[in-house]
């Protein structure tokens, strides 16, 4: 049995421990004292007893004999149940000192086989951020496609004649061939639009939310700011931090137009609602030791600032809440509280 408990991963000795002796050194004693007791009391009452008892004085003479024996062995039964309740102690710390061990190592960097538990939970992880990762790869395709085959299939522009060009005036700069392509420039989007599309489709069969990401994706600007916020959340989630797990203290409305009018540190302290700690310190971790992710959060932030600079004058006190409640903001504060926006 040890050995397939070795086998499956558990580790050696966590609950190898044999159970108490079936009879230890106190229950022998106690049996021996208990025996003592009887012979002697038995002696004693049979030789110097009063001849001829009634019912009264038999009870008494039984009660003196077997009532010590009794209580003998209730203090064996409860040093026996003490010895079982501390080695059940002893198995409980073996085990906390194993889980936490794991959690060390993992915590830094080891590499040990996971269990297959979390090798499942690890994979069910990596698959759902490929999904999240392909579905907004497929909305922008497909919203680009579209934007360029809106007027049917293209076709190679005819050259003009050369007398029906105009005569280029004298101090106008004529038109380059590098500019911009039209399908890049998208319509404005809504302030509805991009809050709906920072805070992404919370089900695969959110269509409102699908809807809102390919019109915000329209928006140059605004898909650059969700190309980052969903990059810093796969990452986050790779730690096991979840925007949604989050609860943080909202800031007014007024403080969020200062940060967007340029405030800085303590003034717009109140903006580093997330309290959860142990989010905290992860993130905090993974800043100092992974350069991908220190410079994808950095990117997210710039991308951030600059997106809520253009949002907040054309929008209302309501909205600049509801743009504060989504998961790209809560990723935001986590993560600005970490790189020391607020201090």
């Amino acid at each position: 049995m040890a050995e397939e408990t070795s086998a499956r991963g558990t580790p050696i000795g966590l609950y190898g421990h044999e159970g108490p002796e079936a009879i230890g050194p106190g229950e022998v004693a106690a049996a021996a004292l208990a025996g003592a007791w009887v012979l002697l009391t038995g002696g004693y009452f049979a030789l110097f007893g009063p001849e001829g008892t009634d019912g009264l004085r038999g009870v008494l003479i039984l009660l003196a004999v077997f009532l010590p024996v009794a209580l003998i062995w209730v203090a064996v039964m409860v040093m026996r149940s003490t010895r079982v309740l501390r080695a059940e102690a002893a198995r409980l710390e073996s085990a906390v000192d194993a889980l936490r061990h794991a959690y060390v190592s993992q915590a830094q960097g080891g590499r040990n086989e996971p269990g297959p538990d979390s090798i499942s939970r690890k994979l069910d992880e990596i698959a759902a951020a490929q999904r999240k990762t392909e579905t907004a790869l497929a909305v922008f395709s497909s919203t680009r496609a579209a934007a360029r085959n809106a007027g049917g299939s293209p076709r190679p522009a005819e050259p003009a004649p050369a007398a029906s060009t105009p005569p280029a005036q004298s101090g106008d700069q004529a038109s380059l061939a590098l500019s911009t392509p039209p399908d890049a420039m998208g319509p404005a989007i809504g302030t509805a639009d991009l809050i709906r599309a920072l805070n992404f489709p919370d089900t695969p069969d959110d269509a409102d939310g699908f809807a809102a990401l390919r019109r915000a994706l329209k928006d140059r600007p605004s898909a650059q700011l969700i190309q980052a916020a969903q990059d810093v959340l796969t990452l986050l989630s790779e730690d096991g931090i979840y925007m949604d797990d989050l609860r943080p203290d909202m800031a007014r409305p007024e403080t969020w137009r200062r940060f967007a009018q340029g405030s800085r540190g303590r003034e717009i302290a109140a903006l580093g609602g997330i309290r959860d700690r142990s989010s905290l310190a992860l993130a905090a971790a993974r800043m100092r030791e992974d350069p991908i992710f220190r410079d994808a959060a950095h990117h997210f932030l710039r991308l951030y600032d600059k997106g809520f600079a253009r949002f907040e004058p054309e929008a209302s006190d309501a909205e600049i809440s509801d743009f504060a409640d989504t998961r790209s903001s809560r990723a935001f504060m986590l993560l600005g509280r970490v790189a020391g926006t607020f201090d």
